[in-house]
């Protein structure tokens, strides 16, 4: 979504600038603002207590983070962790203020709770192929996904854990199965995919 098609609560805000990998909110934290991404990208991710993460979704430019305008509205805190990938900018706008333009502009509260809604579908969608589909299906349509451009993947087998939602052990079990299948070639952090065919057949 293009800043020309945001509300004008939204391109009136302050903006703010975030350095690649900044923390941008912690699990136990009090949400403050309504936040609207503006360029870059923030990964939003649950944490166990024994340091396992997961991805939960992304906010991309012109998107609103579901569990901040969540936590704003029901004034609750964080239940998860976020972190920006790129440079990011985003616009935010003070509670006070948030609650005094959704009961005030109705373009304002219509693009809060589309957005929550679009982002609620996402998110259901990515626990639905997380619960529902194998192991296998979801590495298959990961690495398609992410070698789209370029046949080589730079990641480790931890970040992709995190990716799929499992433990990386489950990951290289996999991955090192798909080597010798000749489907991949794998080297220290990086991922080269060799048939994409048969990664297909099996996503």
């Amino acid at each position: 979504m293009s800043m020309s098609n945001l509300p004008a609560p939204v391109t009136q805000a302050v903006e703010v600038e975030m350095d690649a990998g900044k923390c941008v909110f912690t699990q136990g934290q009090s949400a403050e603002n309504f936040v609207v991404v503006v360029e870059g990208c923030v990964t939003v991710f649950a944490r166990s207590d024994d340091g396992k993460e997961v991805v939960l979704y992304r906010v991309k430019p012109g998107e609103l983070c579901i569990l901040t305008t969540a936590c704003v509205i029901g004034r609750t805190p964080y239940p998860a962790d976020a972190v920006t990938d790129t440079l990011t900018k985003a616009r935010i706008i003070p509670i006070a203020e948030f609650e005094r333009f959704l009961d005030q502009s109705d373009e304002f509260r219509q693009f809060v709770f589309a957005g929550m809604g679009q982002r609620l579908a996402q998110v259901t969608k990515r626990f639905e192929h997380m619960v529902l589909d194998s192991i296998d299906r979801r590495l298959a349509t990961f690495l398609l996904n992410q070698s789209a451009t370029d046949p080589v993947i730079v990641m480790t087998h931890e970040k992709l854990a995190s990716e799929i939602g499992t433990a990386r052990e489950v990951i290289s079990r996999h991955l090192k199965t798909m080597e010798n299948e000749n489907l991949v070639k794998l080297s220290r952090g990086e991922i080269k995919i060799i048939d994409r065919d048969a990664l297909a057949n099996r996503a």
